[in-house]
């Protein structure tokens, strides 16, 4: 039985492009789409005021915004098995704990308390800090669109540990499914002091340095199908920088996250961390266990 792809949804217009989003993904993938409503608000507010107030309970909302998303998704794809839930819980752990049996979470990158859209929101962060399956996180104010992509590029970005090809795995199954290339970007740059030396070892240096960056991502893309057009660059420059860049015109951005089992901090990488909040494009973030 193929997994869910799961979405956070919780009324706002993010979440709602998430939906659009994880209906088309989940048409590609052919699997279900399964999407959760997770708050604790009766617990904080209680249920008594609302209805003091003449207003409806948050159970009612949950239920009409559950309904209203999946209503949205079955217009999208009407062949896309389409699920709810709405779950009296606090959102961060009760979608992590929906990760453990879905392919991938999906999310906006604000919820309704979100004061700008260039600013994630701490359950977007939290989940894709912590979670052990794939989360992407629809970066990008444009109509992203899973199926029908502007650009047909996927950027992979290739990290300095090349023993665990999950990210890779998960970038060249979205490019197969969507038929478009990965351009696959290793980062480097000299440290600070080798700049301070004479121009001819300056340059040596930097030959150095370019060398091992490529071999970095030759060891990355080791495993990787043939059946996929993949591009290779290597770039002189800070790592944010470069991706933050390329993110400009990819569809989807692609990084990797390494998991440390019995941690229970933010276990997400400076690079990844500085995607998911500046991102021109969706990021998928796809953990490794360290």
């Amino acid at each position: 039985m193929e997994l869910p792809l799961v979405v956070g949804v919780d009324g706002s217009e993010s979440s709602m492009r998430a939906v659009d989003w994880a209906a088309d993904e989940a048409a590609l993938r052919g699997v279900p789409l399964r999407l959760v409503y997770a708050s604790l608000w009766e617990r904080y507010e209680g249920a008594a005021l609302a209805d003091g107030l003449g207003r409806p309970s948050e159970q009612v909302i949950a239920d009409d915004i559950v309904e209203a998303a999946a209503r949205r998704a079955h217009r999208r794809h009407t062949d896309v098995k389409v699920s709810t839930d709405v779950l009296p819980e606090e959102p961060a752990p009760a979608l992590l704990r929906e990760g453990n049996e879905a392919s991938a979470l999906v999310l906006g990158s604000r919820g309704r308390g979100g004061l700008a859209e260039l600013l994630l929101g701490s359950v977007s962060l939290a989940v894709a800090a912590r979670a052990y399956c794939p989360v992407i996180v629809l970066r990008g104010s444009q109509v992203n669109r899973a199926g029908a992509a502007g650009h047909r590029r996927i950027v992979l970005a290739a990290g300095e540990e090349p023993d665990d090809p999950a990210a890779v795995r998960f970038a060249f199954a979205e490019a197969r499914a969507r038929g478009c290339a990965i351009e696959a970007v290793r980062a480097w740059r000299r440290p600070a002091h080798e700049a301070l030396g004479h121009p001819l070892s300056f340059r040596g240096s930097a030959r150095l340095h370019e060398e091992r960056a490529t071999e970095t991502l030759e060891a990355a893309l080791s495993g990787a199908p043939p059946d996929v057009e993949l591009r290779r660059r290597v770039v002189e420059g800070p790592a944010r920088k470069v991706l933050l860049d390329a993110s400009a015109t990819a569809d989807l951005l692609v990084v990797g996250a390494r998991r440390h089992p019995g941690h229970f901090g933010l276990q997400l990488g400076r690079v990844a961390h500085a995607m998911l909040h500046h991102s021109a494009c969706p990021v998928a973030v796809v953990p490794h266990r360290g």
